[in-house]
């Protein structure tokens, strides 16, 4: 296992690597305009987009916040477990992180159901138009981020693993961004209009 010391000081070795923040940061800034495009429409249209807000299951939302948040936790505590060098809790960590993301994408598809069911697309008007396109957006990174840490969890077990903490890292802030994507998506699409 490679347990070089870092510099945590240094901008140019942020906890993951730079160029995992690199990626965030553009992650960000593209669901940041995305977000206030949607706020512009909605200023435009605000009995449309109260209208389909009302629409939308605020239940689910907020049970998904809770999985997403929970299972931010468990990549957290996977970190630390790591650093400690207690692989096996590491890696019950990083399957319950797993756990909270497949419920997310479970209850998700549950709520997509829902809408296609009642007719609700792209289509539908603007604001269904932003709901489909940032929530399946934020979904593809949630499962992107499951495929990382599926494979960063197989890596680390193996015998003679070479993952080190800047791989843990680097997942732990992908999924971290993921939770952040979210806590600005349910507000905004489910509370607010």
């Amino acid at each position: 296992m490679n347990t070089l010391k870092i510099n945590y000081k240094s901008i140019y070795y942020p906890p993951g690597g730079i160029l995992m923040w690199i990626i965030i940061y553009l992650e960000l800034i593209t669901f940041g305009m995305a977000l206030f495009a949607f706020v512009y429409y909605g200023n435009q249209e605000p009995e449309v987009f109260h209208q389909s807000r009302l629409q939308l299951n605020t239940t689910f939302g907020a049970i998904n916040t809770v999985f997403l948040l929970t299972s931010g936790f468990f990549m957290a505590n996977a970190v630390y477990e790591f650093k400690e060098n207690n692989i096996k809790k590491s890696s019950f960590y990083f399957k319950l992180t797993m756990l909270g993301g497949l419920f997310f994408l479970v209850l998700k598809g549950v709520e997509y159901y829902h809408k296609i069911e009642s007719g609700i697309s792209l289509e539908t008007n603007m604001f269904f138009n932003f709901y489909w396109i940032l929530t399946v957006f934020h979904l593809i990174h949630v499962i992107m981020g499951l495929v990382i840490l599926s494979w960063t969890n197989y890596g680390m077990t193996k015998k003679n693993s070479d993952t080190s903490v800047e791989d843990i890292e680097a997942c732990a802030a992908f999924w971290h961004m993921c939770d952040l994507i979210w806590l600005l998506l349910f507000p905004i699409l489910y509370l607010i209009f």
